[in-house]
């Protein structure tokens, strides 16, 4: 038999409008009396029915996610099960589910996020990226429903945003290989469409122009986060007649495939090329060597979009749009091997 409302209502002592309104979080009621009839409903095993609660309240204490369009990067890159992992840790903590969406195309993308916001199937919205004029972050602004952004957006740079300073991580990293004496410095990005690739270039180009160094745009190569872009990238590099001596990768994973294609050619890291990628993931410190990176706080980064979002759907006062979560480098054998000018 289903215990009901009127169940635990009658087992606290209390009304069974007392029991709603601790169900939906009003403020009136007094912590003791709320911790008693949260008891009594673990104890009677009774769970509220939250779509009934959702036409009550007009909330559904669930917040949307928008995944990337490749599902391999999505699966195979540690970047974006470690960003979940923040976000669905706060949101627990927070007592909110988690719906996630995606789309292979940019029309499929707006569709999907269509749906959840229409359909009032979640209360926010979190993107997981930030791409050149995207369709979903205006179609969000003109409904103004909330969400926040991973990374940052040039059209509307008034959005709720949790991001890393790009531009000054890739200049710690070229500043790095610079000091290290290299002069000949390549750089793997990634798809040129997306802000964090475009911030991590400027970077690494303010780098070379205060240390004086000549830029080559025949030493950039993109691709995607993923192993065989680094690997593709690296089987280019070795064919030009004046190869770098150092790469900033954009990931560490895009890192594994330069390191893959090294080694099968023979070559050694650091000895023959320095190597530095983003995010260390765990696995970068068990490569051979240890691969250096930039740990860009990325469960911070989900557990702060997360937080920054229930607050704006609660109405809570944000002061600042925009939060930078700091970066540091970690150097490790690929990059710290000196060189003579």
């Amino acid at each position: 038999m289903n215990v009901t409302i009127i169940d635990v209502a009658k087992k606290a002592g209390v009304s069974p409008s007392t029991v709603s309104r601790v169900i939906s979080g009003h403020p009136r009621i007094s912590p003791a009396t709320v911790r008693k009839v949260k008891d009594i409903m673990e104890e009677l095993g009774y769970h509220p029915n939250m779509m009934a609660k959702s036409l009550v309240s007009k909330t559904t204490q669930t917040i949307g996610l928008l995944l990337p369009r490749s599902a391999e990067e999505l699966f195979l890159n540690q970047f974006f099960s470690e960003v979940i992992r923040g976000v669905v840790s706060q949101a627990a903590r927070s007592e909110y589910d988690l719906m996630m969406t995606t789309g292979i195309t940019e029309r499929e993308e707006v569709e999907a996020v269509t749906r959840l916001v229409r359909g009032r199937r979640v209360d926010g919205v979190i993107l997981l990226y930030s791409r050149n004029s995207d369709p979903v972050i205006s179609f969000l602004k003109e409904e103004r429903f909330p969400f926040v952004l991973i990374g940052r957006s040039e059209e509307h740079p008034d959005v709720l945003s949790v991001d890393n300073d790009n531009v000054q991580a890739a200049y710690d990293v070229t500043k790095h290989l610079l000091a290290q004496g290299h002069r000949r410095i390549g750089f793997v990005s990634g798809p040129p469409n997306l802000i964090v690739s475009r911030d991590r270039l400027e970077g690494y180009k303010q780098a070379l122009a205060d240390a004086e160094v000549e830029f080559h745009s025949e030493w950039i190569v993109e691709g995607e986060f993923l192993q065989e872009s680094g690997y593709r990238a690296m089987s280019f590099f070795m064919t030009l007649p004046e190869r770098p001596t150092a790469l900033v990768v954009m990931d560490d994973l895009v890192a594994f495939g330069v390191l893959r294609g090294l080694t099968e050619l023979g070559y050694k890291v650091p000895q023959d090329l320095s190597l530095i990628g983003f995010n260390n993931i765990p696995m970068s410190e068990l490569a051979s060597p240890p691969i250096s990176s930039v740990d860009i706080g990325i469960y911070q980064l989900g557990y702060t979009a997360s937080q920054t979002l229930i607050r704006a759907v609660k109405g809570e006062a944000i002061h600042h749009t925009r939060m930078i979560i700091p970066h540091r480098l970690i150097a490790r054998e690929s990059s710290l091997h000196h060189i003579q000018p």
